[in-house]
């Protein structure tokens, strides 16, 4: 079989390229941001907006049910309707303690109070997703239902395949490209379509060490050839992993807990951030064929353009998320038109060993940084202020960022700080998360992998993606050495499935502070080469290694490799 094929229709989106086809919908127009200030109004492409009139959406924690209905098991239940998955690995051990419910929906969803309401995909119709928030040592069964319109218009393609990046868990719930599904359609690794599936997320840390522990995760939809479609239309939440050390309460008397900022959506607040293009009307855009890149005219955070949050004087935990289609960003806190410094604590949502004081967070996309802003340190206590949130990386095509520093730069979140002190039990210690160590002897093998171009489409080692067998296999219980080498002058964010890994070197180099902990995004860019050590643990079977310019990957720069016992 042609990887390149959608298997539904036979007819490859990359074969729509060479004959031209048109996108559904306006293409996308390379575009700088215009600097947007408090009291003014901001225009790209016609359309105007005016800074700080919508509050910042902020989800609670998605509520568990008592049960789903039929009852999950660790077969797939194709009688009831669910997608012919395979089996879940260790469920008898992971039973589930948690049960949550996901409906994939159509829904509205307006990105300014002055622009109009935009059709979205949502999961429970929400942008972003509703929030599901978990603990190590309590596995969880999400069933996401397909809900979409089986006849909809437009970018990307009504079936879906949940990829929850990057929990360690087994293949079958690890959201595989070819896994998608709908009621009348599966894809090429499914046996059959369905309305439902459901995914089990054991909690557990990789090798049963606590130092493995994740914790800012997100899920996102990964169907084959429209992932850029599916996720511009919405298809993004987070999933919040907490545990004894990092335990999401402040006043934990336990002695191993780091009690930092606490209670999400209270003073945990995740940020998603994504650029999108909005016509001169304030109708979202996206040219799907395009296989360069994708950049929007207005920067939303958790779906909305340049919001506002009010904040108490104190110390908020932000777990910034780059949900943007190609877009790299160099954020900056700023105060009375200066940087700031914040505290840098986790990068790719696993905690480091020790906080860093930082000025500058630069982050492509899939990446994460977790921060600490202590607010009471801006201003007079007595007053009101504000404090934003700043872009101030150029970037004016999909290629990748010039380089240039804005100045002042695009704000795209005012944080409104409130007069008046307040308690803060919270606290940043000296001492995060302790790091596993490294035994390079240990590795088996060492292997190469070129990011490159070539006939217009998106390769690895010169080959296009084969949803239908892995291109090398890995053995469960061994650690190899990886090497990502970016060819050409093209920024690559590259994410592996299933383990996180870390960076050894950065072009023979040691990597900066915060790229030191453990990864599962890895950019590289103008020829960079990043050599990883990666370990195999606790589940077999496909996963994928990927650009995550969603462009790119969707135009086949993605690698199916198997683990084997």
């Amino acid at each position: 079989m042609d990887s390149s094929l959608d298997c539904d229709s036979g007819v490859s989106r990359r074969n729509f390229i060479k004959l031209g086809v048109a996108a559904a919908g306006t293409g996308v127009v390379a575009s700088h941001i215009a600097v947007s200030h408090a009291q003014t109004t901001t225009s790209n492409g016609g359309y105007n907006t005016t800074p700080w009139m919508d509050p910042l959406p902020v989800n609670r924690p998605l509520a568990p049910l008592a049960a789903l209905t039929p009852a999950p098991a660790g077969d797939c239940d194709e009688a009831n309707g669910e997608c012919g998955r395979l089996h879940h690995q260790r469920w008898e051990e992971f039973q589930p303690k948690k049960f949550y419910e996901i409906n994939v929906v159509q829904a509205e969803h307006q990105f300014h109070a002055q622009g109009p309401k935009s059709v979205i995909w949502g999961y429970n119709g929400t942008l972003p997703g509703s929030t599901i928030v978990a603990r190590y040592g309590e596995p969880v069964c999400v069933r996401f239902q397909n809900n979409l319109p089986a006849n909809a218009v437009g970018y990307g393609s009504p079936e879906i395949s949940t990829h929850l990046h990057n929990l360690h868990c087994g293949s079958e719930s690890d959201g595989f490209t070819g896994d998608y599904f709908s009621p009348t359609k599966a894809g090429p690794s499914l046996t059959a379509p369905g309305r439902w599936r459901d995914h089990l997320y054991p909690n557990m840390y990789a090798g049963g060490d606590p130092r493995e522990a994740l914790g800012t995760l997100w899920f996102h939809d990964h169907r084959m050839d429209f992932t850029s479609g599916n996720v511009y239309r919405g298809l993004a939440g987070f999933y919040l992993l907490f545990d004894h050390i990092d335990s999401g309460n402040e006043t934990d008397p336990s002695p191993t807990a780091l009690r930092l900022p606490s209670g999400v959506g209270d003073f945990d607040i995740p940020l998603m951030v994504q650029d999108r293009q909005f016509d001169a009307g304030g109708n979202l855009k996206l040219d799907q064929f395009n296989n360069d890149g994708i950049l929007g005219n207005k920067i939303c955070v958790n779906g909305k353009i340049q919001p506002f949050f009010d904040v108490r004087r104190r110390k908020y935990r932000f777990r910034i998320l780059n949900a943007s289609p190609s877009r790299q960003y160099e954020f900056y806190i700023m105060y009375k038109g200066r940087a700031q410094n914040f505290t840098y604590i986790a990068n790719d949502g696993n905690l480091l060993p020790a906080p860093l004081t930082m000025q500058k967070i630069r982050i492509a996309p899939a990446e994460r940084a977790d921060i600490i802003i202590d607010f009471k340190a801006f201003g007079n206590i007595g007053a009101d202020d504000e404090v934003f949130l700043v872009n101030r990386l150029e970037q004016v095509d999909g290629r990748k960022p010039t380089g240039k520093l804005l100045t002042p730069g695009d704000e795209i979140l005012k944080f409104n700080v409130k007069a008046g002190a307040v308690d803060d039990p919270s606290r940043v210690p000296a001492t995060l998360r302790e790091l596993p160590p490294i035994d390079t002897k240990k590795a088996v093998r060492r292997r190469n992998f070129e990011f490159d171009r070539s006939g217009g489409s998106w390769t690895v080692n010169g080959k296009l993606f084969d949803v239908t067998k892995p291109l090398f296999t890995v053995k469960k219980g061994t650690a190899e050495i990886w090497t990502l080498e970016s060819k050409g002058s093209w920024l690559h964010p590259v994410h592996i499935h299933l383990e996180e890994g870390r960076i050894l070197s950065r072009d023979g180099k040691s990597p900066p502070a915060h790229e030191r902990g453990r990864k599962d995004v890895y950019p590289i860019i103008d020829g960079e080469e990043v050599e990883v050590f990666i370990q195999f643990r606790d589940f077999t079977g496909k996963y994928m290694m990927h650009c995550h310019n969603i462009a790119h990957e969707d135009h086949a720069m993605m690698v199916r490799f198997d683990v084997v016992d």
